[in-house]
């Protein structure tokens, strides 16, 4: 399907992206370090009639997470109906009450969601994952795509497949779809933050501005770009890669150097889009997580086409005891952790461990859930001059303007270690371009 010239062009290949500052970073021991994100040349593909399930799949999931978000920050029916307890809302690190009562432009919460998929070896798909907050990783298979071409441009002659330079028209089409009037701009903590050779990315190739806070201002309940002479230019739409709790200091962390004070009550009449909504983080909490198929169910009335991973709700009785009983064959995760951090697989621990960490679930039943382990399908990776097998996910992007649009591409990562299922670039894992065929 691809030809040994592209796998004879990897190095150069990484050696671009180097030279292009295609990079990740990581905050360990107080100290910011970056390093590059490790390009496999080897492309995941997906066949055509497999990724129109997918794609039908995650259309449903996200207007579900979506529909949920509004009702949770309205009338709550979900709660009152007794589908969603009322614990895993308003415990939830994520669920924020100056949220309440506010709708953002054109009812849309979730305007880019990451959704992290794996396929088991009986080829079925599982979801790991909804990331609703600030999802990123979707820049690295478009500029290790277009870098391919570049360099083995015969290969890409000869696969009829599914041209992945149009996410940047996607996002432009999302974030014009709910800009309220004026600039579109493109926030960005700077260039320490993690994602920032991303930001700046998708700057370039949507047309948008890339700001930080300080380049923005309010003045009498509307947002303003300063430009380059100092004059004030409004903005209609703020796509947004800045945490929550750092977007607004008089509305929410008042230590925050990055935000823009007063941009949430610019949001709040609607003198603003915020892409993503604040708030978001309700709703892919891992604990609700469990939730999302009983979503589908509730708000579409409809069979969820995709599966969650076999998951346990300590919170529940008798799933406890399912996990306490099974605890070796399962993998443990803390709900407010991300980035692979907080995962912990009950084979590996110690006697002494399991009884420190049994303790633990039975003091704090809703800050865990537990897992099967999925036997992820192995993925071929170059390793050195030979292949070997390595586990990897997939995120896939769903963006929602006047209907979800999912990109016919996506980010698949995977792990180094031959015996880690955990494949996350803060873990030392790489990525590989996902080729979606097209016939």
């Amino acid at each position: 399907m691809y030809d040994l010239d592209l796998l004879e062009q990897a190095d150069t290949v990484n050696e671009l992206l180097a030279r292009y500052g295609v990079k990740f970073g990581i905050y360990k021991d107080n100290t910011f370090k970056e390093q590059l994100f490790p390009f496999d040349a080897i492309p995941r593909i997906i066949e055509k009639e497999e990724f129109a399930y997918l794609e039908r799949g995650l259309k449903q999931r996200v207007m579900a997470l979506n529909l949920f978000l509004g009702d949770i920050y309205g009338e709550k029916k979900i709660v009152k109906d007794g589908v969603v307890p009322e614990d895993f809302i308003f415990a939830s690190s994520g669920y924020l009450a100056e949220c309440e009562g506010v709708r953002p432009a054109r009812g849309i919460y979730s305007h880019i969601s990451g959704i992290d998929l794996v396929q088991g070896k009986d080829k079925s798909w599982y979801v790991l994952e909804d990331n609703l907050r600030v999802p990123s990783g979707a820049s690295y298979p478009m500029i290790a795509r277009e870098l391919c071409r570049r360099s083995s441009p015969e290969t890409f002659q000869h696969v009829k497949l599914e041209d992945n330079r149009n996410y940047a028209q996607l996002l432009r089409k999302t974030m014009d779809y709910v800009n309220v009037g004026g600039h579109t701009v493109i926030l960005t903590p700077g260039r320490y933050n993690a994602a920032y050779f991303e930001h700046s990315y998708l700057a370039e190739k949507t047309g948008a501005h890339l700001v930080n806070g300080a380049e923005l201002t309010v003045r009498d309940d509307k947002l303003y770009y300063v430009n380059y002479d100092g004059k004030l230019e409004r903005v209609g739409a703020v796509y947004r890669r800045i945490s929550d709790e750092y977007l607004d200091p008089m509305n929410f962390n008042p230590e925050s150097v990055i935000g823009i004070p007063h941009i949430y009550d610019v949001y709040r009449k609607g003198n603003v889009a915020l892409l993503n909504a604040p708030g978001n983080g309700v709703a892919d909490d891992k604990g609700i997580y469990y939730f999302v198929p009983k979503m589908v169910k509730y708000y579409l009335g409809e069979e969820p086409i995709l599966q969650n991973a076999p998951t346990y709700l300590p919170f529940y009785e008798e799933d406890m005891r399912y996990v306490l009983e099974h605890f070796d064959s399962l993998v443990l995760k803390d709900v407010a952790e991300a980035g692979g951090y907080g995962v912990v697989f009950g084979s590996s621990m110690t006697g002494e461990q399991k009884a420190h960490f049994m303790t633990l679930l039975k003091a704090e039943p809703r800050r865990f859930i537990a897992q099967e382990v999925i036997d992820f399908l192995d993925i071929d990776i170059m390793e050195g001059s030979r292949t070997v097998p390595r586990k990897a996910d997939l995120r896939a992007f769903v963006l929602m303007a006047d209907e979800p649009m999912v990109w016919k591409s996506g980010l698949t990562r995977f792990s180094r270690n031959p015996d880690s299922f955990i494949v996350n670039s803060s873990q030392g894992g790489g990525f590989k371009d996902t080729w979606v065929l097209s016939q």
